[in-house]
């Protein structure tokens, strides 16, 4: 039944299974990062980006710069856990959606997965109200 699905409609079958595959992904990260804290750095990183724009002191310029380079770099550490607990599947599941796609859609099944799961993810992390 779920062959026969993918065989009709490949295109929509892959928008679906991209969909929950970022759905999950989305959650998991959302489980594992501590929202409030990421919300307020992104905040920070914000106002430091306008301080920049109006910043004429070198001295200054490079304290803003460094605490700019010091909350990129915990952003960065926060979103690994996540991604070492989905990578794996991950690839195991692209292996997969290559091994039925390719066949049907040839090499652009890539293209379809990757856009339906970065439209999906932009309102998914909306919804969830995600970092």
């Amino acid at each position: 039944m779920i062959v026969d699905f993918i065989n009709a409609n490949p295109r929509i079958s892959l928008i679906i299974i991209s969909i929950v595959i970022t759905f999950v992904s989305s959650l998991i990260t959302k489980w594992l990062t501590n929202q409030e804290h990421m919300k307020s750095l992104k905040e920070r990183q914000k106002e430091l980006q306008k301080e920049l724009k109006g910043c004429k002191d070198d001295c200054r310029m490079k304290e803003l710069q460094s605490e700019m380079l010091k909350i990129t770099g915990t952003l960065m550490k926060s979103s690994f856990k996540p991604m070492l607990i989905t990578f794996i599947p991950f690839l195991i599941l692209i292996y997969w959606l290559k091994g039925i796609y390719s066949p049907i859609l040839g090499n652009w099944w890539i293209a379809w997965y990757i856009g339906a799961s970065l439209v999906s993810s932009l309102i998914l992390r909306k919804l969830l109200k995600m970092a």
